[in-house]
């Protein structure tokens, strides 16, 4: 049985911001738990149960040598100061767009289904003033694009309401005005919708519009796209 990382809280993640200003990120950085405690203002031992926990939580590596330690962030740690960059942007700079990268696949689906539900496209009508396409335009996103997904944080959705019928409830999801481009050839009436809950991981992206993304720019599996998310109203 796979155990659950520990969650690490504003302590913590005061302690890794710390290593990453002192040169663990990117790469690694040699220091010892009294100068890390000197910087912090605290003890060492409070530095040394920080540390435990930050590794323990996935966030660093350690590797103890004979006057100190090397200590990295790795992706994940890397993943959380973006995370709380996002939330300080979002209270001090105005919403921008975000710029992702993508290239076009398949689904499973799924997105034909649920934003053909009633109780889905009387909400998209009235809030995003079109009745979609049946059908989601799915993107893998690259590398970067997957790291810049985290600004999303800072833009407010058009919020998509959760409703039930009779069968079962229906969960609520964010809607990101999208401007697609292809070349020369841009869409702006195009929304990032992201459901609360959902099968898809943070590297993809589904876009509604209404009318078929595809036909519109003549896409095939494979064929890449930018999306720039927010920037409008």
């Amino acid at each position: 049985m796979e155990l659950s990382r520990p969650s690490v809280g504003f302590d913590e993640l005061a302690t890794l911001r710390r290593i990453a200003l002192e040169g663990g990120l990117p790469g690694e950085t040699k220091l010892s738990c009294a100068s890390l405690a000197s910087q912090l203002d605290v003890s060492t031992q409070t530095v040394s149960r920080r540390l435990q926990r930050l590794e323990s939580a996935g966030l660093l590596t350690r590797e103890t040598v004979s006057d100190g330690q090397w200590v990295a962030l790795t992706d994940e740690g890397e993943q959380a100061l973006r995370t709380e960059y996002q939330a300080y942007r979002r209270l001090f700079e105005p919403a921008s767009s975000v710029d992702l990268h993508g290239t076009v696949t398949s689904g499973m689906g799924e997105g034909r289904h649920y934003i053909s539900l009633p109780g889905y496209v009387e909400q998209f009508e009235a809030r995003l003033g079109y009745e979609p396409f049946p059908g989601t335009l799915n993107l893998d996103l690259d590398e970067e694009s997957v790291r810049r997904r985290a600004a999303l944080s800072s833009i407010d959705p058009v919020p998509i309401d959760a409703w039930e019928d009779e069968e079962r409830t229906y969960g609520p999801a964010g809607c990101y005005p999208a401007t697609l481009s292809v070349g020369d050839r841009s869409y702006e009436r195009a929304h990032a919708i992201v459901p609360e809950r959902t099968h898809h991981d943070e590297d993809q992206l589904e876009v509604i519009a209404p009318v078929k993304l595809r036909d519109e720019f003549d896409l095939e599996d494979g064929d890449t796209i930018d999306v720039a998310v927010g920037g409008r109203e």
